[in-house]
């Protein structure tokens, strides 16, 4: 039976000009609890894995002290956002900037709007493409880790990445059909249990090594290289790889929509970045630091992937299994805002298109009514089958996540927010909070430059190699 979906979600790519009315038929249930697992799902991924490896490039003074630094980069960032959801007042304003892009261009205007309308879809995309990547890695790593057990250690077990990326895809064209953020609250819990899981195993196969080995691995310069040059195209892809394992910018307003108040959504989505960003740089450095322990000068790419360990194989199995069940929920928080995007412009061009606006219920044996739309089977499908062929062209994990890293850490993470936060609390220029806030947003865009340099360097040696 056709008919027109009631509460739809306003996308993070929304193009109103005016935050929405606190008059809206959208139910908030959303507590402190489940912004945290949002938060951990969106932040913990593809990136832990890589940071075994970053630490080995920066050394063991570097590594840990840049984990800490860019976690505290991403408290700044998040807690500035927080306050431009409700305006005028952060805590109690009579309107509602739902999305990251809606405040973007209530708050600074329509060109600013465009320009971070196109930085946001590449950066949801490009998460997307990672996930894609890291999902055939560890599927992947499944298959060896069996056959390493069965064939010894020296067996070839040599398996491709694109069946196994054709068939995340697949799952993952299924998964889509969820409408919308405020259906995936269970989704979004188990791939935060996952994500506890396998950065836990990771953290307790590198403290074994350790042990295994007698001492700690590595050096205070870390890995070395044959010239200067490649030395700082590795410091700098480390980096990127760092900056792209924190940052959740883009889901902030998005999650804190979901919040019910009392209290301020502010105030809960501030607690609610605080614990998650803490166990997550916890898991960081346990995971980043015990990898460089264990294995120094050899630590692999992907810490779970890259064969340091390979006993007790049903462990890594499990971590691997984990590892995709995770990036299944994580894949979604960061393409249903383009999904909703996408079907909300569709629905303004075409409001008499039956196959845009028609819902149809269909009714399984032992299962609850399911709603069809056209527009979403099609155009969530072509998504998701875009971003599979993209990451079966580039399947380079380190070098595609440190460029992605690189290329959104500033201006989602940073500049934005910082923009929106000068105009929110009326900041005028050259006070002492606009001097430490601007020099702060330099730093940060020096550190995006040098990162996109590096994996941009080793993403074109990856490909021609």
């Amino acid at each position: 039976m056709g008919g027109e979906e009631e509460d739809q979600q306003s996308s993070l790519l929304t193009s109103s000009s005016q935050p929405d009315e606190t008059e809206e038929p959208l139910k908030r249930t959303g507590t402190l609890w489940t912004s945290i697992a949002y938060i951990i799902t969106g932040v913990i991924g593809a990136g832990v894995l890589s940071l075994a490896w970053s630490v080995a490039q920066l050394g063991w003074i570097a590594g840990p002290l840049l984990m800490i630094a860019f976690a505290g980069i991403t408290i700044v960032s998040t807690n500035l956002l927080c306050d431009c959801y409700r305006c005028p007042d952060p805590e109690c304003g009579p309107a509602r900037n739902r999305s990251f892009m809606k405040a973007v261009k209530f708050f600074l205007g329509e060109k600013s709007h465009k320009v971070c309308g196109v930085i946001v879809q590449e950066s949801l995309c490009g998460t997307a493409i990672a996930y894609v990547i890291t999902s055939a890695s560890s599927i992947k790593a499944i298959q060896r880790s069996n056959c390493y057990h069965k064939e010894g250690h020296q067996a070839a077990c040599d398996y491709g990445d694109t069946f196994y990326m054709l068939l995340f895809g697949l799952v993952q064209i299924v998964v889509s059909q969820i409408p919308d953020f405020h259906n995936m609250e269970w989704l979004s819990v188990v791939a935060a249990l996952m994500s506890f899981t396998y950065s836990f195993i990771g953290f307790s196969l590198g403290v074994a090594k350790v042990i295994e080995n007698g001492k700690i691995m590595g050096s205070i310069t870390g890995v070395p290289a044959s010239s200067l040059a490649n030395k700082l195209w590795l410091v700098f892809q480390a980096l990127g790889d760092i900056a792209f394992a924190y940052p959740y910018s883009i889901i902030v307003l998005e999650i804190q929509d979901t919040l019910k108040s009392p209290p301020p959504e502010n105030k809960t989505m501030k607690r609610a970045s605080m614990v998650a960003i803490f166990v997550t740089t916890f898991f960081y450095l346990c995971c980043g630091c015990f990898g460089y322990a264990a294995f120094g000068n050899d630590t692999p790419g992907n810490l779970l992937t890259g064969f340091g360990f390979y006993e007790p194989y049903w462990l890594i199995d499990f971590a691997n299994a984990c590892v995709v069940l995770h990036l299944v929920g994580g894949y979604q928080i960061f393409s249903q805002p383009i999904f909703a995007f996408a079907e909300g412009w569709f629905a303004k061009k075409f409001p008499n298109s039956g196959f845009v606006n028609n819902f149809y219920t269909f009714k399984l044996p032992l299962l609850p009514g399911f709603q069809l739309n056209l527009l979403r089977l099609c155009f969530r499908t072509a998504y998701v089958i875009s971003t599979t062929g993209i990451a079966m062209l580039f399947p380079y994990f380190n070098s595609v996540l440190g460029l992605l890293g690189a290329l959104n850490f500033w201006p989602l993470t940073i500049y934005f927010p910082v923009e929106m936060y000068f105009v929110q609390k009326k900041i005028g220029a050259w006070t002492r909070k606009w001097i430490v806030l601007r020099t702060f947003s330099f730093v940060c865009f020096l550190v995006t430059v040098v990162g996109f340099i590096g994996s941009l360097e080793g993403l074109i040696s990856a490909k021609l190699s």
